[in-house]
């Protein structure tokens, strides 16, 4: 007994000495591994701007970790110009540092987006990103917000079954959205579509394009209020012009009887694009009054197929195209694009492949009957009339060629063009060659290698896109052309100009006397 409370003592002393003792998940780990997770790798804010313009979204952040994490700093990665605000533990702020997370424990965050509704100058998408460093790994989150009251199409749906797209308000299309076999999507004339980086038009059925619009006797001009629109949804200045902002608009093999009037489809990827490389029943879109422009030279592939094609401003795969009256522009590599066959009817078409943002080297019309994938074999029936046109563009390459009929042999009999302004050295020739059409018969009525002489476009400056004018001047050598055939001839212009019915100008645009 004398000697236990000594040793009590010493015992309490040697305590005394030890670490204290913690709860594992409150010890905080510096290992580089310590990862954060995510309720959300993005955050949509996409009923911002209806009635109040603030919406406040949750996000939970996970500590998976059996040890607690410190997360230097949260912030936004745009804090001083940015719609958004965070809320972690009641503080309010852009950025927040040194906020710790128990092992197997999450955090909540608020980020509220504040934008005032109807502002037209608002871009339709506000985006951000929500940044996250912990242990030196640098994580984030994506935030995304809409600048105006709209109609949101999502991913992955079809809509409804003989829709009608109205234009009161505009819509905005996020991801791949359908028209389903044997079903109609009509849009009405004055609607405004705007795709998401990425998103397209998927049209298994049938699509009509402001099937209703007449415009009587009346000048409908490039800013008229009925023309559908369709573009990318980033709305600054910065953006009017630039190419492959979103997918394009595509015809699958079910689709028929396709109709688009009076439109502008600009900054995609592809316009228009009928994908039908099985080669079955052809798929034909028809288009009318419309502007097709700014379109990207990025490859395009197709998961189904494995196949992978450069963008065009149409692109047909085994398909039909019906062109009056359109103007295609700033379209690389090709205005044009024919693979696997198809039939292809231009008439007073304007194909002025002015390209500022490329460096294109290959012909703006290119088509071949070569068949599109290895299970088709053999030839495609193909079958090319242009009429009443002109084929221009500047050409980067070494031979100034607008014009490619790949195995033309095999097809010669269905090649047609007559009366056009034509940019061409392969074809010059007044006889048939081995796989090259004799254009320059006098006979056909066509206009070889001399500059159209458009009111604002020329081969010797590099065009401004808002300057862009592909009217005629009066010395066109298109101006006042003689017609070929009465059985083409379209009474009014792209701007519903009447057209001289004898000797009408080749091209979209009828010459206006002042």
């Amino acid at each position: 007994m004398r000697y236990l409370l000594p040793l009590l003592f010493l015992f309490a002393c040697a305590l005394c000495l030890l670490p204290g003792c913690e709860p594992k998940e409150d010890v905080l780990t510096k290992d580089s591994s310590a990862k954060l997770e995510f309720s959300a790798d993005t955050m949509f804010f996409d009923t911002v701007f209806v009635q109040t313009g603030s919406v406040t979204k949750r996000l939970w952040v996970y500590n998976r970790n059996s040890r607690a994490v410190k997360v230097e700093q949260i912030g936004l990665g745009e804090p001083t110009n940015s719609p958004y605000t965070l809320i972690v533990s009641g503080q309010q702020s852009t950025a927040l540092q040194n906020i710790e997370i128990r092992g197997k424990d999450s955090l909540l965050v608020l980020v509220r987006t504040t934008i005032t509704p109807g502002q037209e100058s608002k871009p339709f998408v506000v985006e951000d990103q929500l940044r996250f460093r912990t242990n030196g790994n640098d994580q984030d989150v994506k935030l995304l917000a809409y600048g105006q009251n709209a109609y949101f199409h999502q991913d992955q749906e079809y809509v409804a079954c003989n829709s009608v797209w109205r234009n009161d308000k505009p819509h905005v299309v996020l991801g791949a959205v359908g028209v389903g076999p044997g079903c109609t999507l009509t849009i009405e004339a004055g609607t405004k579509v705007y795709f998401h980086a990425g998103a397209a038009l998927v049209v298994k059925g049938q699509l009509l394009v402001n099937p209703r619009f007449n415009p009587g006797n009346n000048e409908v001009k490039a800013d008229d209020a009925n023309i559908v629109r369709f573009a990318g949804d980033r709305r600054e200045a910065y953006y009017n012009d630039i190419p492959g902002q979103w997918r394009g608009i595509q015809f699958d093999s079910t689709s028929s009887r396709n109709s688009i009037r009076y439109a502008e489809i600009k900054n995609a990827n592809f316009g228009l694009l009928i994908y039908n490389p099985g080669n079955k029943t052809h798929p034909k879109v028809a288009v009318q009054n419309t502007v097709i422009k700014n379109i990207s030279a990025a490859a395009l592939s197709f998961a189904s197929g494995g196949q992978g094609f450069d963008g065009a401003g149409i692109f047909g795969i085994s398909g039909d195209f019906d062109l009056v009256n359109t103007v295609l522009t700033n379209c690389g590599e090709y205005a044009i694009r024919a693979i696997g066959g198809g039939e292809y009817n231009l008439n007073f078409c304007t194909i002025a492949n002015y390209t500022p943002q490329f460096k294109r080297e290959k012909a703006s019309l290119d088509f071949t009957n070569a068949p599109a994938v290895k299970r088709v074999t053999g030839p495609v029936a193909t079958s090319i009339t242009i009429t009443n046109s002109i084929i221009w563009g500047i050409n980067s390459g070494t031979v100034k060629e607008e014009l490619n009929f790949q195995n033309s042999d095999s097809y010669r009999g269905n090649i047609n063009v007559y009366n056009s302004l034509l940019r061409t050295t392969a074809y010059l020739g007044t006889t048939e060659g081995p796989n090259k059409p004799g254009l320059g018969r006098s006979d056909y009525l066509n206009v070889l290698n001399e500059a159209p002489n458009f009111k604002r476009a020329s081969d010797s400056q590099k065009p401004a896109f808002d300057k862009l004018d592909f009217s005629l001047d009066s010395l066109s050598p298109a101006s006042n052309r003689p017609l070929y055939r009465n059985d083409r001839f379209v009474a009014r212009d792209l701007l519903n100009h009447p057209r001289n019915p004898r000797n009408p100008d080749l091209g979209a645009y009828e010459r206006v006397n002042p």
